[in-house]
């Protein structure tokens, strides 16, 4: 795949993607609820969204059915987005705590989101081959966010695609493993920052907490200057 020099580029060339059709299948079949009044579904690959001038990369594993998959935007319409947007509101990372629709006025400062298969996968398990096949996009966002110096990956599948990319670009060896609350300084390479990713599992369990999450969104904003 070509490397884009734009994120208008960038993202039109990843919501038209059908290089894996089981996940074409997967995504374009989710089953639509009622509560949401007839909305029409995007059941497509979701691109990346915020600051294109970011600091900070939030780095997730795949949209949600009725998240990502349903309104067209990363972290947005679910437990998780409701979760995770209040945490970065505090912090300073967004104008509203709120993240519900692709047109609700949601601005990012500082940092950009995205995942690493940008199409909903069953059971949130992509294959080797969908991995690799999405990996380009990763890649592409990478090469168009200039100003990169963190990465907060939510989740260990976030966390392993980080160090791939980081393998891919040649960087060191590295024998990171994934645990909530750390820093893995890796030379030449953006900091990796890690989290529990805030799915319902781990937030209504008590696994993570908006404590936890804002006391890892403060290390970074304290490392890198960010007021």
């Amino acid at each position: 795949m070509q490397l884009f020099d734009s994120f208008k580029t960038l993202n039109a060339c990843v919501s038209e993607c059908r290089l894996c059709p089981r996940l074409v299948k997967f995504r374009e079949n989710v089953p639509e609820k009622p509560k949401f009044g007839g909305q029409i579904y995007w059941k497509r690959p979701v691109p990346g969204f915020g600051d294109p001038k970011a600091f900070l990369l939030i780095l997730g594993l795949a949209p949600s059915a009725q998240g990502g998959n349903r309104t067209g935007r990363i972290f947005t319409g679910d437990e998780s987005a409701r979760f995770l947007f209040k945490a970065l509101h505090r912090e300073g990372f967004a104008n509203q705590p709120t993240s519900e629709s692709i047109d609700d006025g949601l601005k990012l400062h500082g940092c950009y989101m995205t995942a690493a298969v940008k199409c909903i996968p069953p059971k949130n398990r992509p294959t080797p081959l969908e991995q690799k096949n999405c990996f380009p996009y990763l890649l592409n966002e990478f090469v168009v966010l200039k100003h990169l110096t963190a990465v907060l990956a939510l989740g260990g599948f976030a966390f392993n695609g980080y160090l791939h990319y980081v393998k891919n670009q040649g960087g060191p060896k590295t024998s990171h493993c994934f645990r909530h609350g750390e820093k893995h300084l890796i030379e030449s390479f953006p900091t990796l920052y890690t989290c529990y990713h805030p799915s319902p599992q781990n937030t209504n369990t008590g696994k993570l907490n908006l404590a936890m999450l804002c006391h890892v969104l403060r290390q970074i904003k304290k490392d890198h200057r960010f007021v």
